[in-house]
């Protein structure tokens, strides 16, 4: 038997939910939805909030965006049900989502409902599941990167998804949406993003194909085997997928990952255990998607770039709904010292 990860925490004060509205939508359009509900919240990520629906003979997750103003776009949760009410045909890790909610009424927000997926989801340290497996980060590793291969030569087409985004032009879109909410979200003045984005628009690579895109991939975002750390069984977060350049989300991948010689600048921002644990290097990665996907991936120092590029905005973004009192969160708070940092490290890569 696999072993019980408990992974929810108790609703945070501020993040509550109408258990009895919720209750009485929700029931009779899911299979056990005639029993007592009970409400847990997931307790990682930075963004979407994720709550647990028990209703004891099933299980199911409610997702829903963040609290005050946001940017749909960012948030998008008909785009998040549409993908995930069909990608579980033909990529077995996107969890089936069952129905989409669109009336504020209910808990405040719109909102889906998707299957629950038991497993272990790694963040900043090794769990203790795998402590014992000496080649594990390196097997997660490999079915991370792997799996990102596989989603890319997903037939968006075949699955009714060849509307979900306008893939001509996607990476030059990219580089203007998130230079414009910058500019939205930024607190303090820092020339340095002027200059990337620059830099990004004068280095633009032509796009070899097309495909389904994550917009959010790493380690973070999936879910392990508690058995087999080789073993994906979920990607989450499917929010901003949209039909695009597939090195995007290669280049988000290598932003988010961490070698033991990284400054602390890179270590701060790796969502993975940091230090000589044994994963694979940025390098590796690159290497095995090149051989599994059959792309070149000459120019990833620009799609690290505007990984980088990218993420400061997100986390300029988090930090502005903190400052403005939209979240309690208290691990928002570092994310002001984040920024320059960030900028930084992109300024970096490109001049590799």
């Amino acid at each position: 038997m696999s072993p019980t990860i408990d992974d929810t925490i108790e609703v945070r004060a501020d993040e509550q939910l109408d258990q009895t509205r919720l209750a009485a939508y929700l029931a009779g359009k899911l299979p056990g939805s005639e029993n007592p509900l009970t409400i847990r919240q997931f307790g990682g990520g930075a963004a979407n909030l994720t709550y647990l629906l028990d209703y004891s003979s099933h299980e199911y997750v409610l997702r829903r965006p963040p609290l005050g103003p946001v940017a749909k776009s960012a948030h998008d949760m008909a785009r998040e049900y549409k993908v995930l009410s069909v990608l579980h045909q033909a990529f077995p890790y996107a969890p089936q989502a069952f129905l989409y909610c669109t009336d504020p009424a209910i808990i405040g927000a719109d909102f889906f409902v998707m299957a629950r997926r038991h497993g272990v989801v790694v963040r900043r340290s090794i769990p203790k599941v795998f402590a014992n497996i000496p080649d594990a980060p390196r097997r997660m590793s490999a079915a991370l990167v792997d799996t990102l291969a596989d989603f890319h030569a997903v037939d968006y087409a075949a699955l009714g998804l060849g509307d979900l985004g306008r893939p001509s032009g996607f990476t030059a879109r990219q580089i203007e949406g998130w230079y414009g909410r910058w500019q939205k979200a930024q607190t303090h003045n820092l020339p340095a993003m002027d200059t990337i984005y620059i830099w990004l628009k004068d280095n633009l690579p032509p796009t070899q194909d097309f495909s389904l895109v994550h917009n959010d991939y790493k380690l973070d975002n999936v879910m392990l085997s508690a058995t087999n750390p080789g073993k994906i069984v979920a990607v989450f977060d499917w929010d901003m997928c949209t039909l695009g350049d597939p090195l995007s989300d290669l280049g988000a991948l290598l932003t988010y990952w961490s070698e033991p010689n990284d400054p602390p600048t890179l270590q701060a921002v790796a969502m993975m255990p940091v230090g000589d644990v044994g994963f694979m290097t940025r390098a590796e990665l690159v290497d095995r998607y090149a051989k599994r996907s059959g792309r070149s991936v000459h120019s990833i120092n620009f799609y690290h770039t505007l990984g980088l590029f990218r993420l400061t905005v997100i986390i300029a973004q988090i930090y502005i709904r903190f400052k403005r009192g939209q979240t309690q969160d208290q691990r928002f708070a570092a994310f002001e010292y984040m920024i320059p940092l960030l900028t930084q490290a992109a300024e970096e890569i490109m001049h590799k």
